[in-house]
């Protein structure tokens, strides 16, 4: 029995924008679930911000098969709040999942296998308590694997309708460029490319983006705050309870946020002052003015973060001038 009723002017102050060529909108702003929706977190916070994050009009919910931790409880979370907050809603939400990453011992659990697809896939619907996603994403690229092998597993998906679109992450240009052709030819086309995208770390725009608009894709930016990097979080050096702090942290490092680092990132800060917006809304709006970039990916650890990362919206757009004296900072 549902407790949760969504706000019913959620669709009013939210940007949505096509996907590509593709007849998908999604919202300017989507909600990760890499991190905070694992079985070490808590129910009630996990509750709390899918639900906010739906009021404000964020439709689209992003996993992957070892999102965590451990491997697996993310989507098993977002289930459990799919059957008891959000069942009414299905078909109002873009659900998308992934595979490629390690996820079971043995040789068919990780890599780009039509095998370990497949089956991924079944296992993250059983998971979510779904029938299919709405996207379903090559997480990574195999070296090992005929990308055409790859590919023909991603089309049978959407034939099987296990899934509606299909997606792939972290592959290069030229990789881009090799899938965007291998499914256009199976008839299945590739709808979008997850990507790292940031003011601090823009690889994208050597080459991939314009594959992308060649070939009719969209783009989802995923990092787009650079790991934290570009909020308050780190304006007077590095807090105790942070990311970058943690020993074990696979991502962030102390020694990523240098003394340079920490003065671009207080002139970003004053700048985006200057324009009314937080330092996280200003990054955000840098990378969404891409016409490539159909979405930004956040992730939160509470709902403030997301309601802020939404503000974005009340200040979007930046003009030639602004976006040059970025550029000046970001030099």
């Amino acid at each position: 029995m549902t407790t949760y009723l969504a706000n019913e002017d959620r669709y009013d102050s939210m940007v949505y924008n096509r996907c590509g060529r593709s007849g998908l909108k999604l919202p300017a702003v989507s909600l990760g679930l890499w991190h905070n929706f694992g079985d070490v977190d808590t129910m009630a916070n996990a509750r709390s911000m899918i639900c906010r994050s739906f009021d404000l009009g964020i439709t689209h919910f992003d996993l992957a098969n070892n999102y965590g931790p451990s491997a697996g409880s993310a989507e098993e979370t977002f289930g459990r709040l799919l059957k008891s907050e959000l069942s009414a809603y299905r078909d109002q939400l873009i659900v998308s999942t992934k595979a490629g990453y390690y996820m079971w011992p043995g040789p068919y659990g990780e890599w780009g296998s039509r095998k370990n697809l497949v089956s991924s896939l079944d296992q993250s619907l059983k998971r979510m308590g779904l029938d299919y996603v709405d996207i379903f994403y090559s997480h990574r690229p195999d070296p090992h694997t005929p990308m055409e092998e790859t590919m023909g597993a991603l089309d049978q998906i959407v034939r099987q309708g296990k899934a509606l679109y299909v997606g792939i992450s972290n592959y290069n240009a030229e990789q881009t460029k090799q899938a965007i052709q291998i499914l256009k030819s199976l008839g299945t086309p590739l709808l979008i490319h997850q990507a790292t995208y940031s003011m601090f770390n823009r690889w994208v725009e050597n080459g991939l983006l314009d594959e992308l608009e060649e070939g009719g894709a969209g783009c989802i930016a995923f990092s787009p705050l650079a790991q934290g990097m570009l909020t308050n979080r780190y304006l007077t050096g590095i807090p105790g309870d942070s990311r970058a702090a943690s020993s074990n942290s696979p991502f962030l490092k102390e020694h990523d946020i240098t003394e340079e680092k920490l003065t671009t990132i207080n002139q970003l800060n004053e700048f985006a002052a200057g324009r009314g917006q937080s330092l996280a809304q200003l990054a955000l709006a840098w990378v969404l003015r891409q016409k490539q970039i159909a979405s930004v990916l956040i992730g939160a650890s509470k709902v403030s973060q997301i309601e802020d990362n939404v503000g974005v919206l009340n200040r979007l757009s930046l003009s030639s001038e602004e976006v040059e004296q970025i550029e000046a900072i970001l030099k």
